[in-house]
């Protein structure tokens, strides 16, 4: 098992570092009104990637000091979740910001993960058995599905074009 973290990390950063400039740039018809497959636009994308790094950040906390956590998985209701949080009617920038320094301490936390717990697991709503290693290998991967479905909605906006 790979417990060399380095690439996550680094990419998570990469991330964060090239794409906050360019979400506090979009135009607000681009942000709230380009949708994907799922019908979310980049700002209901966004905050589920808050989502993401919120649950995640509690997983990874507290399986450093469970061997087993009950912890509700809440992909079946991430759609609920960004309705409940009216992301789509938060304040952009603000938003932009909660993703980045939420990122950032995602980082913070894997860099200094106990390497000894990476075992330690909790069950998906799947009943799928999900370890604090697997959870840190498939971050950025998820991270990185929805920046490229927010590249794909702006490079179909009719303000870039």
């Amino acid at each position: 098992m790979n417990t060399d973290f380095t690439d996550i990390t680094n990419g998570v950063h990469r991330v964060v570092e090239t794409w906050e400039p360019i979400l506090t740039g979009l135009p607000i018809d681009t942000i709230g009104g380009c949708k994907n497959k799922q019908s979310r636009t980049i700002k209901q994308i966004l905050g589920h990637l808050v989502d993401s790094a919120s649950n995640n950040h509690q997983r990874i906390v507290r399986l450093q000091y469970n061997k087993y956590l009950e912890f509700p998985d809440y992909r079946q209701d991430n759609d609920l979740w960004i309705v409940v949080q009216d992301y789509q009617h938060t304040d952009w920038i603000n938003l932009v910001q909660l993703w980045k320094f939420y990122n950032l301490h995602i980082i913070q936390i894997i860099k200094t993960v106990d390497h000894t717990k990476l075992k330690n697991y909790w069950n998906d709503f799947e009943g799928n058995k999900v370890t604090l290693h697997n959870m840190i290998e498939g971050y950025l991967s998820h991270l990185n599905l929805h920046i490229n479905e927010i590249d794909q909605l702006i490079k179909n906006s009719p303000d870039e074009a």
